[in-house]
């Protein structure tokens, strides 16, 4: 087993480290005024702004576990990974990018809740309830991950060092190994597809269900209010879910494609979600909105 990895950043001129720092300094400040902003406000101290809060806090975790990495590949040259690292950081994006997964499932439930059963919606989803449901989808994402780097530890590595990304990610590590991966491969996929099959089927389940109750409505204000609520949540799970099933698909079918775009593709799917989720949030969400032009207007 060798002790280290080289992370391939030669695909990349030095100042795409920018637009990654620029992402990375927009997701921890984006996502820090999110929180801070549902602590002092009182009103906000709701089940779908404690789901909110874990979802800035996830995202805040998943980008500081990337984008640190590549701006020293692009910057500073440091390509070198110790091997035990590579599989910590691996571990960490995977378990990251489940527990995101679950906490879009749960605003899923949250809003059905609320839109379908709203008389029963404080006596369902309580702040205890709250809490199991951000711990189970942190255990699923821990445990479901964890094989991976085990598996791979077990794996010789003879010839080849360079993973063509700027990160250690399951795929690419496996990819090098020098022998039969064909565990690693099926557990992989297994797990991708177990938790977006499972995960899109809950949230178009919970949106169906959402959707039957508000047409019921009589009132065409009362519905576009209703549907008001789930803007915000539809356009979080669009912006998580669409690059990182581009990414998937293109290392699994897409042998003809360049490794140039695996590299931007894997990228995008760890910056681009955490950086714009506070955006949407706090475009679409009037408590917040206003909250953070109050805080600003007592600033100046």
């Amino acid at each position: 087993m060798i002790s280290s990895f080289n992370l391939s950043g030669a695909t990349f001129h030095r100042w795409i480290g920018i637009p990654v720092f620029l992402l990375f300094v927009l997701a921890l400040l984006g996502n820090s005024v999110i929180i801070i902003t549902i602590k002092l406000e009182p009103s906000l101290h709701q089940p779908m702004y404690f789901f909110l809060c874990m979802l800035a806090v996830n995202d805040m975790a998943l980008a500081s576990s990337t984008a640190p990495k590549m701006l020293g590949i692009f910057w500073l040259d440091a390509h070198r990974f110790d091997f035990s690292i590579c599989l910590a950081q691996m571990y960490f994006i995977h378990t990251f990018c489940i527990m995101e997964s679950a906490l879009l499932v749960a605003m899923a439930f949250d809003r059905y809740v609320a839109i379908c059963i709203p008389l029963r919606y404080t006596t369902i989803l309580t702040t205890p309830v709250v809490i199991k449901m951000g711990l189970a989808g942190m255990t699923r994402a821990a445990f479901m991950v964890l094989p991976c780097p085990l598996l791979i530890k077990r794996l010789p590595y003879y010839t080849k060092y360079v993973i063509n990304h700027a990160y250690c990610e399951h795929m690419a590590v496996v990819k090098l190994a020098s022998a039969n991966t064909l565990i690693n491969r099926a557990y992989g996929i297994s797990v991708a597809l177990s938790v977006m099959v499972l995960d899109l089927g809950l949230i178009a389940t919970s949106y169906i269900k959402i959707l039957q109750a508000v047409f019921r409505l009589s009132s065409q204000n009362t519905r576009s209010k209703a549907l008001g609520t789930c803007a915000a949540h539809v356009c979080t799970i669009l912006v998580s879910y669409t690059p990182a099933l581009f990414s998937f698909l293109t290392h699994r079918i897409g042998k003809k494609v360049p490794p140039s775009i695996h590299i931007i593709l894997a990228s995008l799917y760890l910056l681009v979600p955490p950086t714009v989720n506070p955006l949407v949030y706090g475009v679409k969400t009037k408590q917040i909105r206003d909250r953070v032009r109050l805080f600003y207007l007592k600033r100046m």
